[in-house]
């Protein structure tokens, strides 16, 4: 169809004419209300970013020499965070002499913490040294 009656066609109807495929041999155009268009594309794509999550890693730092009870509540926030569907990352930091006792006390003590979380988490990646930190890493069970 011509351009010009596509164009008095649209405007008879009180819509717009939209071309939908310019590479399209001929050129495929529509009538349509083009603001309404727009405005549930709008609506789509926020109902899109509604439903999409960010998943986030927080961060709990621990030392060698933690007593009992703080472990036990940073244990407790742990489950939190992983309850929220948030990723842990667990970091243990040894001072001065203390890295003596990295291989020993603080991968015993991030085996405890790994113990206490495997029922709400999976452990991505196991303790490892990085610098004067042991760091290991934990994500909610699907």
């Amino acid at each position: 169809m011509p351009i010009r009656d596509a164009l008095r066609q649209a405007e008879e109807i009180g819509l717009d004419l939209v071309e939908v495929s310019a590479n399209a041999k001929p050129p495929v155009c529509r009538i349509m209300d083009y603001g309404k268009y727009r405005y549930e594309l709008s609506k789509k794509q926020a109902d899109a970013k509604k439903k999409q999550t960010t998943v986030e890693v927080k961060e709990i730092k621990l030392r060698p020499k933690t007593e009992k009870h703080d472990l036990d509540f940073k244990i407790r926030n742990i489950r939190k965070f992983l309850k929220q569907k948030n990723k842990v990352k667990i970091t243990l930091r040894f001072r001065g002499r203390e890295i003596v006792y990295a291989n020993t006390l603080g991968v015993n003590m991030l085996n405890k913490v790994a113990d206490s979380i495997e029922d709400v988490a999976t452990i991505i990646q196991m303790p490892r040294m990085e610098g004067r930190q042991m760091v290991m890493f934990a994500a909610p069970k699907k």
